[in-house]
Order: structure tokens, then sequence, then C-alpha cells
């Protein structure tokens, strides 16, 4: 059973109370560089861990907080460092798991940033910083509706809560499925929030209802067992990055639609989109064209992407005349919901390995792969949401795919099988996540967590 506003709309005011307190603390934890790639200072993510523990521990609501580390599998390395923080339900009320991670991408150059990216910049109703939106937004979203749920309830709360705010995230989730294993009991929920996805745009909520996969490796290509003269053997000796280039082009056709025979594509309809918001939200020239076919949107969400995101070359300031005896890219594929991450990955391999020019000998490593994930939009739980999310926002919000993967999610779907998962963040397409001069949408975070506390207090009033 449920109840409808059993405080009187204290827990909104409570929430839209607490935002300038909300930003303050989310401006100090971009601060905290808390980079998970092992070149980066480690100890910015105990600094981050630490400073998030406290959060938690000074909302007063938790019975356990934690900082804790899980083991790698397959290793004799540790996990980053990740939040726990946990209480009980009462009197027959569910169990919500909060789940955020406060690890960031690196900055890249610095000098496309406007201003510094681990120094929070308020402009045009925006937060500057790296991490700033992806996802210490999503941590401080979880704060912020805790406080306010607890503010309002205090010991009448009945809510049980795991908070586990991950620090690896951006670099694999190496430990995630280890962690799950380890704390089963404590994270066990009837209910799991996954902030890390973002809306339909500024003013207007989403709730995620499925993910593409992932299949991501690098490839070798080599052709050569030493470097040679170009100008002795070019004509008649192929070059690695020749093969390489003749290799990649097969995997896509004419018009930029993936061409590897194999790769699944999902039905499904969706919203209208155009070609000119897909401009302004993804930052397209005038002069270059969209890829692919279909709606923009079936492109995004519902079919495959293969994309070449790093190369080891030699530069251009270190060119010579020299056939290049071996070039390695990494390969970034996004696998439609529904189509398993290895059966896209083998379809792929197979494809390379079939159209290798030249006989050039092919090498395959570092793969990572992680399935997508279809939201069931039958359950309880995500009435609720929708519920919540139009109240904070004021609007009512629209279901989404995302053509970005959170590989994790199938984790928590085979350890907590019973439990309803909702996808909601707090981007809108604007914030550049992952990129230069990454923001969040002032408006936006305030519209969330009123969201997200609405959404605790229903559950707190379900049994």
């Amino acid at each position: 059973m449920t109840s409808e506003n059993p405080r009187n709309g204290a827990v909104h005011e409570a929430a839209a109370a607490g935002i300038p307190v909300a930003l303050a603390d989310l401006g100090a934890l971009v601060r905290i560089p808390s980079i998970a790639w092992p070149a980066f200072d480690q100890d910015a993510l105990v600094r981050s861990a630490e400073a998030i523990a406290a959060l938690a521990e000074g909302i007063g609501i938790f019975d356990s907080v934690e900082i804790t580390r899980s083991a790698v599998p397959g290793t004799d390395e540790m996990g980053q460092p990740a939040i726990l923080a946990t209480r009980a339900a009462r009197n027959g009320a569910p169990t919500v798991l909060l789940y955020a991670h406060h690890d960031v991408q690196p900055p890249g150059d610095d000098a496309l940033w406007e201003t510094p990216p681990f120094e929070p910049t308020v402009r045009d109703g925006r937060l500057y910083g790296r991490g700033a939106a992806d996802d210490k937004a999503g941590v401080m979203a979880h704060i912020a509706a805790l406080r306010a749920i607890h503010e309002v309830y205090g010991d009448d709360l009945a809510l049980g809560i795991a908070l586990f705010i991950e620090g690896e995230e951006e670099y694999g989730s190496r430990s995630f499925a280890q962690f799950l294993s380890d704390h089963r009991d404590q994270l066990r929920s009837d209910v799991i929030v996954v902030a890390d996805s973002g809306n339909w745009d500024a003013v207007t909520p989403a709730l995620t209802v499925s993910l593409r996969g992932n299949a991501r490796f690098t490839l070798t290509v080599r052709t050569l067992e030493h470097a040679s003269h170009s100008g002795m053997f070019g004509g008649a000796v192929p070059d690695a990055t020749t093969a390489a280039i003749k290799l990649l082009a097969t995997l896509w056709d004419d018009d930029g639609a993936v061409a590897v025979e194999g790769l699944a594509e999902r039905d499904a309809s969706t919203p209208a989109y155009t070609e000119e918001t897909l401009r302004s939200e993804a930052g397209l020239p005038a002069g270059v064209t969209p890829i692919g076919r279909g709606t923009i949107l079936s492109r995004i969400w519902n079919k495959p992407s293969v994309t070449v995101t790093g190369i080891d070359a030699t530069s251009v300031a270190a060119a010579s005349n020299t056939l290049a005896p071996e070039i390695s890219v990494v390969v970034s594929a996004r696998v439609a919901p529904g189509q398993s991450a290895s059966e896209a990955y083998a379809a792929i391999e197979d494809h390379l390995r079939r159209h290798a020019p030249f006989g050039a000998e092919l090498t395959f490593s570092d793969i990572d792969l992680g399935d997508g994930f279809l939201v069931d939009t039958e359950g309880w739980a995500v009435e609720v949401a929708r519920t919540s999310l139009a109240t904070g926002y004021g609007v009512d919000p629209v279901d989404v795919g995302v053509g970005g993967s959170i590989p994790f999610i199938a984790d928590l779907v085979e350890q907590f099988p019973g439990a309803q998962i909702l996808v909601t963040g707090v981007e809108d397409p604007h914030s550049r996540a992952h990129s230069p001069n990454e923001s969040l949408h002032l408006d936006t975070f305030r519209h969330a967590v009123l969201a997200e506390a609405s959404l605790l207090e229903s559950l707190n009033e379900r049994r």
C-alpha cells in the first residue's frame, strides 16, 4: 500500500532548501581529481572516498558507513575505494539501493578547457568541471535527497537504504562483480536507483529504459618483421598503416552504417528528434553529414556502432620515409540492446580476420565486454519513478534509450534478479560528459534532487 504526500510537501521543501549546501559540497568534490587510471594520483581517489563517507556520516541516517575495496578477479590487485553506507528497513518498508560513482574521466588536454577542469566554475547557469555532471552530481543528488528525507522523517523513517558509491566506473568497474558478491547481504534491495544517465533535455526528465552494450578491444596489424625504406620497397611491400586503413574501412558502408555481418539491431520505435537537434547537441558542423540509416535515435539507441578511439602510429612530427611494420588501434563497438556483447565481439573479430588485406597478421588484446540492458517497464517501481520525476521537474518524464553503456547493470541483474532497476541521471544533452568543458545544468540538478526526494518518500510509505 502507499499513501500520497504524507508530510504535506515537507520533504519537497526540505530538498529545495538544501540545494545551495549540496552545490557547495559538489564543488568541493569536483576539486578532487579522482581518476582511477594508474597513471594518475591514486591518493586523490582515497581523498574523494573519505569526503563522501564524511557526507554520508553527516546525514545521520545510516547504521554503518565504510570505505572498502574488493579484489579484481583474475589478478592480485584490489579495486578502487568504494563507499558503502547501509540502514535496515523497518515496519515492512522496502529497501532501496542508491548507486553513483565518484571516479572521473581524465581531463584530456587542459588547453581545451575554458576554465581549469578541477576548479568548479559557474557561468550561464551551469557548473563547469570534470565530474560536475558525470557522476559527482549523481553522488550529491543521493546525498541531498537523503538529507531531506531524514530532516522530515527522522526516527520515523522506515525505508531501508544502501548507498553504494563506486570508485572505478570510468576505469571499467573491474572489481564491481566481486564487490557485489562480497557485500551481497548489505546490498540486497527491492529497488535499485542508478544515477548515471541523462535526461531528454535541460527541462524534461527521462527514465532510461534501454542501454547498448559494449565491445572494446585493441587490434594490432602487422605486415613486416621490421621497418623498411619506403622508397626502396614501397609499391611492392605493404606497410601496416595502409593495411590497417583498408581493413578498418570495411567496418562501415558508404553511408557510415556498420557493415559487420552478425551484429543485431533492435526493432523499437523512437521519439521525434531532428537533425538540427543532433547538430546542436553533438557539435556537428554544418558541412558534416550524419552517418547511418533510419531515424536518428534508432541509430543511437537501437543499432550497433563501431568507432576507432585510439591509434598507436608514428606521429606527424616524427614521420620519416619508412614503411611501418606494425600499428595498433583501439576499436570501441556499441552493441544493440538484446544482443550479447560476446556474440557481437565474435562477429567483429570474424569480420576483421576475413577482410585482412595482403595477408596482414592480426592480434586482438585488451578485450572488454559488457552487455546492454532493457528495463522491465511493467514493475510498480517504474510508475513510482515516473510520478516522482514529474513531481520534481514539473514536466512528465520521457522513456529513453541511451547509446552509451553501463555494463555493470548486468552484474546487478545477476546478483539481485528480483530487484527493480531504475536508471536516472542529472545530465542533459549539453553536459559534455567525458569531454573538455564538462558541465552540470544547475536547474536540472535542483529538479533531480527534488525528484529523488519524492521517490524516497514514496518508497518509504510503501509496505
